[in-house]
């Protein structure tokens, strides 16, 4: 999602961030992997009905297993504020919307405009979700044994960086991977150009955060390729001793796709042909395919994605959210 930022994101952000230079760990060694996709053409959750809180667009999703059931924390739109509900399937396909779960606290931090666009994991009993808000847009982080009743951090748990860096005007899009007990944040920074790219963090325990120093980790396209105008919404995993990478690219027209990227320690990262670039072929997804949303599985990767028939960088896109499969090409 493209940020709405306000006049005031000139001020100074990111002071007494942590920066520091790190490798994820080495990734077991596998034989090399190619995939394909398989692609459902039907959405597997639509909009709500009118006046309720996903009627505008439904994207984002976030997916976890917790005690057994698989679940979605995904984002909806009412046409004025973005919220955080809840689903939960036997198979990935057929959901059971469940509700809102979270929304933006306008006497905080966060504002009244979003709180969404988030990944979730379950770990030591918890879920822990990360998530964007406020003005300019940073990342918060929510608690829950439940999947219902979150209790947030009271401040931002990554912060944009200093004037004149590459994420100055908006951190967003997380995507958190646990490695080796040490969990990482993969994410997208926004610079007073306006240019969207994606850098990596580390953290111990979810809450405090080191940004890489070398950061940003992949950079916009080339002029006319489908990630030529930004990149965001990162959906990372491993496989074929390598770290891969879904993430959404938006060419000059807002059209947005899905492409692949791969790298052998999680940081430096380069684009694979692997992966076919991921465009929406139905007329639900005509115009935007975004927001994936990665579980590894032994026959492959399920992916669930957002996609709409609008070309807008943010919202209003007739959003719902798709599913596929990225097969291995045996």
């Amino acid at each position: 999602m493209r940020f709405k930022l306000a006049a005031f994101c000139l001020l100074l952000a990111g002071c007494g961030a942590r920066y520091d230079t790190f490798r994820l760990p080495d990734p077991p060694s596998e034989p090399e992997v190619r995939y394909h996709w398989a692609i459902r053409p039907d959405p597997v959750i639509t909009r709500g009905n009118a006046g309720s809180w996903d009627s505008t667009d439904v994207l984002n999703p976030a997916l976890f297993r917790y005690n057994g059931a698989l679940l979605n924390l995904y984002s909806g739109f009412d046409g004025k504020t973005w919220h955080t509900g809840l689903a939960s399937t036997f198979d990935g396909l057929s959901w059971n919307k469940l509700g809102k779960v979270i929304s933006p606290d306008p006497n905080s931090w966060e504002g009244s405009y979003i709180a969404a666009n988030g990944t979730a994991l379950a770990e030591g009993g918890q879920i822990l979700y990360w998530y964007q808000s406020g003005s300019p847009v940073r990342i918060g982080m929510a608690r829950s044994s439940d999947a219902r009743t979150f209790t947030k951090e009271s401040k931002p748990v990554l912060e944009t960086g200093p004037s004149g860096s590459w994420d100055e005007r908006g951190v967003g899009d997380p995507n958190v991977v646990l490695a080796a007990g040490q969990f990482y944040m993969f994410y997208l920074g926004q610079d007073r150009a306006g240019k969207q790219r994606l850098g990596v963090a580390k953290s111990p325990d979810g809450r405090t955060w080191t940004k890489l120093k070398e950061n940003p980790i992949l950079d916009i396209g080339a002029d006319g390729a489908f990630d030529e105008n930004g990149l965001g919404e990162p959906a990372v995993w491993i496989a074929g001793g390598r770290y891969w990478m879904l993430y959404t690219g938006r060419d000059r027209h807002e059209m947005r796709r899905i492409g692949g990227a791969q790298s052998r320690d999680g940081v430096h990262w380069e684009r694979t042909t692997a992966i076919p670039v991921l465009s929406g072929d139905q007329p639900w997804d005509d115009k935007v395919v975004c927001d994936p949303s990665v579980e590894k599985t032994a026959e492959g990767v399920r992916v669930w994605f957002g996609g709409g028939n609008v070309a807008s960088p943010d919202q209003r896109l007739n959003g719902a959210i798709g599913y596929a499969e990225l097969r291995p090409v045996h």
